[in-house]
């Protein structure tokens, strides 16, 4: 560098700034801007239990969360993730699918559902509190279940955030979270009772030491390393809370405009017009107005309307942008978040599902099915193997292969969609069995229910376009 350049760079230190990143640059603009340099943990664990906290609360009272929650529920869920499995042996695959069938209506060890249930019911705490812990409950054979192994749902802050130290045998507790020394889970310090269920006769902040095997830990993670989820609602809580007020403040203000008709004016106060009440404890008396009324007022009386003014032409427009924005950080559509369908046409509507539907086949992969159906199938194999529900057969790695078939989403216009998949097939783009499993059926299944109703139609002696070898019957 030249002794100009050197000279330059002394007298004016700032313009250096041109070749830095504006969103780094200290300007006026940014002044204000003071982001938290912390890691994901250290934020979660100090605000966790003030936005699960606060999330619930939202969904409890505002509509808008808790029909967030119940589209994203209904399309990621619907009817239930159910489980094919793929063992290469047709009898016992026949023998797994009948067994699971039977046990699904066994799983929950509260017995107020079914498997799919708790699916539903895991998925709604993971986006209202961020997590979900679920107990894997081995039964006694004298408990007369198909298949000796129940589920126990339990919410996020039976897992407290706040149980942070180092055990003595090296391993150490992060968040309720116990870790060996090569940062592997090992157990789950969980109170044995709700924390603040008030009206629990046997209600303990005891901790109980649970192995990690027997608990799984459903969350949505964000960044790399982290260990506790957050609640979804966490990016548009304030937006929440604030629009849910100024749209109150609008209705009481128009109720309370609206709830005068008019205003007369009187020279003696002390007289009373017709139809006037008594007054009041505070002194004010009310004139009431009928259905065809005819007021007469004396001399010295004036009568002047009530004329509240309007919410304005920007009222809708604004909420409309505002409950946008709410949708965006939520991850649905501004349609499924309001059921307003102003304006939609079908492709506009299918271009937001199709976005929509992406997340939902996101969080059914990465979170459902990786982190709560396939250990309960495997654990659910190992148990009814070692209670003889099943046979065991040469090897046993086959019996864990299972492929999980999610529900499929209909579409607002079946026709296009289905002609589509014809043509999918027949070019061969597609299988005939990934198409029947989109739609969330499993294809084995279908095949034999047509074959039956074809068998079924051919013995009555009827004839359908969907059993082309019903033409070739000699005729009776």
């Amino acid at each position: 560098m030249g002794f100009w350049k050197r000279l330059q760079a002394a007298a004016f230190p700032r313009r250096r700034a041109a070749a830095e990143y504006e969103a780094a640059a200290a300007t006026r603009r940014t002044s204000g801007w003071l982001p938290a340099t912390s890691d994901i943990n250290t934020l979660v664990f100090r605000n966790l239990d003030t936005l699960r906290a606060r999330s619930r609360d939202m969904v409890r009272r505002n509509p808008w969360a808790a029909n967030a929650l119940d589209a994203f529920v209904g399309n990621s869920i619907g009817t239930g993730i159910k489980p094919q499995s793929l063992h290469p042996d047709a009898r016992i695959k026949e023998r797994i699918q009948e067994l699971w069938l039977r046990w699904t209506d066994e799983a929950d060890a509260s017995g107020l559902t079914d498997f799919y249930g708790l699916q539903a019911l895991a998925c709604r705490a993971v986006m209202e509190a961020g997590e979900c812990l679920i107990r894997l409950r081995p039964r006694l054979a004298k408990d007369g279940l198909t298949v000796p192994l129940q589920l126990q749902l339990l919410e996020a802050e039976h897992l407290p955030t706040g149980e942070n130290r180092k055990l003595e045998n090296g391993n150490y507790i992060r968040a309720g979270i116990e870790f060996d020394q090569i940062g592997r889970r090992v157990a789950y310090w969980l109170y044995r009772e709700h924390p603040f269920d008030a009206h629990n006769p046997v209600a303990s902040t005891e901790l109980v030491r649970v192995p990690a095997d027997a608990v799984l830990h459903l969350f949505r993670p964000i960044r790399p390393g982290q260990l506790r989820g957050q609640p979804w609602l966490t990016q548009v809580l304030v937006k929440l809370y604030e629009l849910d007020q100024y749209d109150d403040a609008e209705l009481v203000r128009k109720k309370t405009a609206a709830m005068f008709a008019g205003f007369v004016l009187k020279n003696a106060p002390e007289d009373q017009m017709l139809g006037e009440t008594a007054t009041d404890s505070t002194g004010t008396a009310l004139a009431g107005l009928e259905p065809g009324t005819l007021q007469v007022l004396l001399p010295g009386e004036d009568i002047k309307f009530s004329t509240p003014a309007d919410v304005g032409a920007s009222y809708e427009t604004f909420m409309r942008v505002q409950l946008r924005s709410i949708a965006a950080g939520m991850g649905i559509t501004y349609e499924q978040l309001t059921g307003d369908l102003t304006g939609v046409n079908y492709s506009s509507i299918r271009a937001g599902l199709l976005e929509f539907r992406r997340r939902c086949e996101q969080f059914q992969h990465q979170v459902i099915v990786y982190q709560f159906c396939r250990p309960v199938w495997r654990r659910w194999i190992e148990a009814a193997l070692l209670s003889g529900a099943l046979p065991k057969q040469g090897d046993l790695a086959p019996y864990y292969d299972a492929k999980w078939i999610p529900p499929g989403f209909a579409w607002v216009d079946p026709l296009k969609d289905i002609k589509a998949q014809v043509m999918a097939v027949r070019a061969g783009f597609k299988s005939r069995a990934e198409v029947v499993s989109e739609q969330g059926y499993d294809a084995e299944a279908i095949d034999r229910e047509i074959a039956a109703d074809n068998a079924r139609a051919r013995e009555l002696g009827l004839s359908y376009d969907t059993d082309p070898g019903g033409d070739e019957r000699e005729p009776s």
